[in-house]
């Protein structure tokens, strides 16, 4: 499952480096998650990053986008993938 961020986000610029997928940037009026590219951190990390260092906890599961553990690092392996031949 990918993540997204509430309109809580107080863009206070702490998730947007943390990613190693770079999947979140700012949107119109608060930062966002490509959920494209969001592995939940599956393949770097134990933990979404992100999750991790929000201040104010507004970066929940996004229900439209329901992924399994394995579906995540076929994703990971997919961005890996495309990475190397950028």
């Amino acid at each position: 499952m990918a993540l997204y961020i509430t309109d809580q986000c107080i863009n206070c610029d702490v998730c947007e480096p943390e990613c190693p997928n770079e999947a979140i940037y700012m949107g119109v009026e608060i930062y966002e998650i490509d959920p494209a590219k969001c592995t939940e951190c599956v393949g770097h990390f134990d933990v979404p990053q992100c999750q991790e260092v929000c201040p104010v906890e507004c970066i929940p599961n996004d229900p439209n986008h329901v992924e399994s553990r394995d579906q995540l690092m076929v994703k990971y392996h997919h961005l890996m993938k495309n990475k190397a031949t950028a």
